[in-house]
Order: C-alpha cells, then sequence, then structure tokens
C-alpha cells in the first residue's frame, strides 16, 4: 500500500464529511488518516460475555444481553415523560427506559426482533437498564467487531454534535477496510525476536480492535516500546553527531592551579560522588570533542566546588571560563563563594551585572580582551556582544531551566570552537525524565552530601499548634539562630496572599517585640533596593527573622538560619517546598523545616506533605512529583516537545523506557549511521519521521 495514503485529508474518509471533520480538527487535532490511526483508546469494555436476565447480579458492571422487545409505553412522571420497554429472552423479562429521545427510538425500534443491548443495570423491584446501546443481533454479528470494545478520548463538544464513541469505532473500522492495513515493520528483526514482538500490523489493529486480553497487552506492549525507542534514537544520535562533528577544545594539561587548590586549599575532603563526577568531567574536556553536561545535584551537595575545578583545568590549559546565574543574588553569590575559595591562588575573578558601573564594565572588557580575566562571573549580561573574550574554554550555567536554547547558543559564538559547556541544576529531574528531556546531554550526579552536614528534620504541625511553634522559634533564637517565615505568593489573588503576609507579619510582630527581636520583611510589591536592603540585613545577623513570600527561593546562603518554617503549606508544589527547604541546613548545627496547614487538605496535598516528612533525597522527591503532576507541567512547556507521547507515558511506563534507550544505544554504537542492510527499515522510519513528523508514519 502506498503510505501516502495515509496523509489523505480526514475529510474524504466515508462516514465523515466536511462539518465532522472541522470538528475532529479542532477539538482532537485530527487532521488526516494517520492522525485517525494514532488515536488510541483510553480503556475498553469486556463484551466477550452475554448475560441471561436471571443471571444479573445487582453491580454497576455494562453487561451485554440478547432478547427481544415486546411491548413500548410512555409514563407521565412529575416532570415530563419516560418511555419503557418490556424486554424479555428465554429465562426473564426486564424493562429498557428512556428519558429522552422518545420520538426517535419509537419510529425506529422493531419489536419481537432479536437485539443486542448492552448498558449499565439498576435494580428496583426487578432489573431495568436506561438509556441502553441497541444493536440488531443480525448487524451485530455481521460487523467488525472484538470481544473487547474500545473507549476512545472524547470531548464535550464532540458527545453535543454526535459523534459519539460508537461513530468514532465506526470511522475506525472504514479506515481499516479502505486502507486494507498493511504496515511494514518499523523494527528489525532482531529486536522483534529478541523481545518477542508482535508485528506492526497486528499491534495497530488488535490496538482499535483487540481479539483478547491477551493481544492487547502485546499490541500496547509492542506500540509503547516502539514510540519510545524511536525517541531514544533522536536523542542519542544527536548527542553522537554533536560527539562527532562539533569539535571542542581540548584540555590536556592537569596544571598547577588545579593541583595547587587540590593539594593546599580545599575547605573540606572531596565526597566520592564529587570525585567521580570531576573525572567524568575531565575525560570529556580531555578529548577533541566539545563537552556538553548536566550536573545534577541537590541544594548543597557541593556543585560549586565542582564548578570551581572545572574553571581552574580551563585556566590551567590557557583558556578562560564564565559562569553565568538567572538572578543578581545566585550570580553574587557565586562570585564570593569563588572569590572566598580562590584568594590565595593568583587568579583574577570579576562579577558583570546589569548593576555593574560604565568604569568596572570598561576594566571587565578590557582584561576579558588581554586575558588577565580568568574568570566572569554574572547575569544575563555576560552574553551581550560587546563582551568578548580572548579565549573563553568553558561556559557553566546555573539553573538551565532559566535560560532559553537561544541564549546558550550565544555562548557557542564566543570563540573560535564552541567552548565546552557544563549545565547546573539543583532541580532533581527524576531519571526517567532526564533520559527523555536531557537525552542529549550526559549527565553527571552528585548524590551525596558533604562530610558534616546534618539531616534537615522535617515536621507538619496544623495551625492550631502555633504558639508552639512560636516557643519553638523563640528557644532557636536564645541559641543565636536565625528564622525564615515563608508565605505563599499566587498571582491569581495576589491582594488577598499579600493581606495573608500583612496578618502573619503583625502577628510575629507582636510574639517577637521589638527591641528584643529584629524582623526583616521581603516580598513582591517592594522596590529591589528595599528587597536587597532587607536580604542584606538577614544576611548580616542585624535581623533574626526574615518573613518574606516565596522570593527567597533561589540561593540565598545563610549557614546561621536553622529553620524554615512554611505557611499554608498545602499550596506549594513539591519541588518549591523543597527548593525551600534547601535553604536552611547549610551551616553545622541541626537544622528543621516546619509545614504549617489548615486541617483541611486535599489527598496530594496530604501526599506531598508525608513525602516531605518522609525523605529529604531530591530525586525520591521529583519522583512523587512526577507522579503526582505528570512530566508536561514539570519542566514547562519549553520541554513538552519531547514528551508528546501518543501511548506511552514516561512516569508508567519507565521499564519499557529504560529497555528502548537500551536496545537503542546498542544499534547505534554498532551502526551510528544505520547503513547497515538489518537497520535499513530504522533508518527509512526515521527519515520518514522528520519529512512528516507526526511519528506514526510507517504503514505501506
Amino acid at each position: 500500500m502506498n503510505p501516502s495514503i495515509l496523509q489523505t485529508p480526514i475529510d474524504y474518509l466515508k462516514g465523515v464529511g466536511p462539518s465532522r471533520a472541522d470538528l475532529l480538527r479542532t477539538e482532537l487535532g485530527i487532521h488526516t488518516y494517520q492522525d485517525l490511526i494514532n488515536l488510541f483508546p483510553n480503556r475498553y469494555l469486556d463484551k466477550t460475555q452475554y448475560y441471561k436476565i436471571t443471571q444479573l447480579q445487582r453491580s454497576s458492571a455494562e453487561v451485554q444481553i440478547i432478547g427481544k422487545i415486546i411491548h413500548i409505553k410512555t409514563v407521565e412522571q412529575k416532570r415530563g415523560k419516560r418511555l419503557v420497554a418490556k424486554f424479555i429472552d428465554d429465562t426473564g423479562e426486564m424493562e429498557l427506559v428512556w428519558f429522552r429521545g422518545h420520538k426517535w427510538i419509537r419510529d425506529n425500534i422493531k419489536l419481537n426482533v432479536p437485539y443486542v443491548i448492552f448498558g449499565k443495570t439498576k435494580y428496583y423491584n426487578g432489573f431495568s437498564m436506561p438509556h441502553p446501546e441497541m444493536e440488531l443481533l443480525e448487524e451485530h454479528q455481521k460487523n467488525l467487531r472484538t470481544a473487547m470494545q474500545p473507549i476512545y478520548p472524547s470531548t464535550e463538544k464532540l458527545s453535543n454534535k454526535g459523534i459519539t464513541n460508537r461513530v468514532v469505532m465506526k470511522m475506525m473500522q472504514q479506515l481499516f477496510v479502505e486502507t486494507k492495513v498493511r504496515f511494514y515493520d518499523t523494527l528489525p528483526k532482531e529486536i522483534l525476536e529478541e523481545l518477542k514482538l508482535i508485528s506492526k500490523s497486528e499491534a495497530v489493529f488488535n490496538i482499535h480492535f483487540p481479539k483478547s486480553q491477551e493481544l492487547l497487552a502485546k499490541s500496547q506492549y509492542r506500540l509503547k516500546f516502539e514510540e519510545l525507542f524511536y525517541i531514544q534514537l533522536q536523542l542519542i544520535t544527536k548527542k553522537l553527531i554533536r560527539k562527532q562533528k562539533i569539535k571542542g577544545f581540548p584540555f590536556t594539561e592537569v596544571g598547577e592551579h588545579f593541583n595547587n587548590f587540590y593539594k593546599n586549599h580545599l575547605p573540606f575532603d572531596l565526597t566520592n560522588a564529587q570525585k567521580r563526577v570531576i573525572k567524568e568531567i575531565r575525560n570529556d574536556i580531555g578529548s577533541s570533542a566539545q563537552m556538553n553536561r548536566l550536573l545534577q545535584g541537590d541544594v548543597g551537595s557541593g556543585k560549586t566546588i565542582v564548578a570551581l575545578m572545572t574553571m581552574l583545568l580551563a585556566i590551567d590549559n590557557g583558556f578562560q571560563a564564565c559562569l553565568m546565574a538567572p538572578t543578581a543574588i545566585l550570580a553574587n553569590q557565586h562570585y564570593l563563594g569563588i572569590t572566598e575559595l580562590t584568594k590565595d591562588l593568583d587568579i583574577n575573578v570579576k562579577l558583570l551585572m546589569g548593576s555593574t558601573t560604565t568604569k568596572e564594565r570598561r576594566q571587565i572588557h578590557e582584561e576579558l580582551k588581554d586575558g588577565s580575566l580568568h574568570i566572569l562571573i554574572g547575569t544575563h549580561a555576560v552574553l551581550e556582544d560587546k563582551v568578548q573574550f580572548k579565549n573563553l574554554g568553558l561556559a557553566i550555567i546555573d539553573e538551565q531551566h532559566r535560560f532559553g536554547v537561544a541564549q546558550r547558543s550565544k555562548l557557542w559564538h564566543k570563540n573560535t570552537y564552541p567552548p565546552h559547556i557544563l549545565v547546573m541544576t539543583a532541580t532533581p529531574i527524576p531519571r526517567t525524565l532526564a533520559m527523555s528531556l536531557y537525552g542529549d546531554l550526559d549527565i553527571s550526579i552528585i548524590d551525596e552530601l558533604p562530610p558534616g552536614r546534618k539531616a534537615i528534620k522535617t515536621v507538619h504541625r496544623y495551625d492550631s499548634n502555633r504558639l508552639k511553634v512560636f516557643k519553638f522559634i523563640a528557644d532557636e533564637i536564645k541559641k543565636g539562630r536565625q528564622i525564615y517565615i515563608v508565605y505563599p505568593l499566587i498571582q491569581e489573588s495576589e491582594a488577598m496572599d499579600y493581606k495573608d503576609l500583612m496578618d502573619g507579619y503583625e502577628s510575629i510582630a507582636r510574639s517577637f517585640p521589638t527591641p528584643k527581636y529584629q524582623i526583616s520583611i521581603v516580598h513582591g510589591k517592594m522596590k529591589p533596593a528595599d528587597k536587597d536592603y532587607e536580604m542584606d540585613r538577614f544576611v548580616k545577623g542585624e535581623t533574626q527573622i526574615m518573613v518574606a513570600t516565596t522570593v527567597i527561593e533561589v540561593g540565598v546562603n545563610v549557614p546561621n538560619a536553622s529553620v524554615m518554617i512554611i505557611e499554608s503549606a498545602e499550596r506549594f508544589g513539591l519541588s518549591q517546598l523543597h527548593q525551600l527547604r534547601g535553604r536552611v541546613g547549610r551551616g553545622a548545627e541541626q537544622s528543621y523545616c516546619i509545614l504549617m496547614t489548615s486541617h483541611k487538605l486535599s489527598a496530594d496535598s496530604k501526599t506531598r506533605l508525608e513525602t516531605m516528612v518522609r525523605t529529604n533525597d531530591g530525586f525520591d522527591i521529583a519522583e512523587v512529583d512526577l507522579k503526582l503532576r505528570g512530566p508536561g507541567d514539570i519542566m514547562g512547556t519549553q520541554q513538552s516537545g519531547v514528551l508528546n507521547l501518543k501511548i506511552a507515558d514516561i512516569v508508567k511506563d519507565n521499564d519499557i523506557l529504560k529497555t528502548a534507550r537500551y536496545y537503542a544505544m546498542k544499534v547505534l554504537n554498532e551502526d551510528p549511521s544505520l547503513s547497515l542492510e538489518k537497520n535499513k527499515v530504522l533508518l527509512y522510519t526515521y527519515q520518514q519521521m522528520a519529512k512528516h513528523k507526526n511519528i506514526w508514519n510507517y504503514i505501506s
């Protein structure tokens, strides 16, 4: 069959027509035959069994019965009428009931002719079935039909306009009749045999018209595997092409700056995880390919030291390095941290932000050009065209999800070859998602905390325990500690949130009066300069309590702050709660996180709070978050293209994803250009995918 038949507009399918075609386009995004075939059922009804009336149970299950209607009448009710028919088989009788559509039913129902009825039964002085699906027995026996009836995704508008599930099934049957679906197989024989997968044709047919539960399961596995396999193939190919085609600068020396720092100036021993990651990075930058690595590590796991040691490698090889952060506060913090760590080394580090004065800028530009500036730390300001390096060899980007691809590519053009790129994030991305989203980056994970850090103790308290919590705060302040109290900020109800914050602030001020206590407050309505002033007082220890909306979630480092209190914690997402908790526990003292909520909690909120109390492991938390919110939300829209899956689910089908990735790697390791005879189908399918963009384009 000619593959192009699948690109036929849906209007041409018998039984569709222009107005239905418009609805299918706007409601379900179905433009072509191809798209209709990819409309996979959400679930299936088991129609393998026919019941006798005397076998019916009082359950709400949907049942199928063969019998005849022998009588039909209209019954008046308080409001309107109902239509009641007497339905019999050879064991007993029951009623069929309709509350609407009377005229049509009266005109079309045949008495004393065998029907198959299907629906949910009710019991009240005998069984009845409201609004049954009905089909004449002889039609029922003729249809291209299956034991399992598919239920397709639908919308209210479709059902209202008469495109019912039955209509969609009819279209599907028509499509299979017209195209005599013969699919060429999209997977090599070897994989089919090893995984005992059924053929493409069989899978597509049985996903829509399953002959049995077993065949349905096999079809689903086959189609999910294929979808995930091709996504992995794409990502890994991208990575290989980049490694072969895009040259990088080889950093062959491990020189004096690196060794001197490692031997004499490390503030504490590296953890095994940090050592492993530095080794991975050294392997990357020692080769002549360009490094693109994602470094994941929870808040406080010591990513900054790894970043600095990578920068020292660049400097030892005669290159400059830059570190880019999404906010001024964060950039400043990196700057302070790195100048402190390198104070005994002969290294020039500068900070460039929107607020940098013209005089300072001039000096930075000059030193960058003559190569005397080794490390530039800054915000987006680093990307400006007039910022030119003599020899940029390494760019480190903190919190990648805040920067778009376009911004990254600006860094590429700051040298003849693109610099090595290291992307750092404290937002743990579950391994499942990382494989799909960042499958084209190499991934390193720091999964242990530096020695001497104590795990933060997290508890959940209801508003009624507030006095006890206040007493606890007073005790901690007595020990010389500082406290964060965070309020939610949700744009829609800004006025209300502001009021909550102010009410909270007042009750805290009453319980912790001046001059004994000093309180800072930071919220979205303040001018940036005022925010910085308040933050600064807290950082210097002039105030003991910081009352704030979530502006503090990114990167403020106050080692002396040991308590994080989160008000209305049920209104925060899991990853936000985890990020906020990471603001404490940065010193050697025991730190605490207290989640305050009202008594009214949804099931999801309970799960989130229980997860926070149970574990400090960011990856564990990210997995739970992924299950609660689904993949699309977590990565925001810019990544969702990869996740636009037709049948697979990255969370539920995690095992299939791993298998698919394993086989994609195996194929590409052996045959990177897919030129071997046995991989011909892969190459063809891959090209078809690129051509038509809708992955399932494999029919012929």
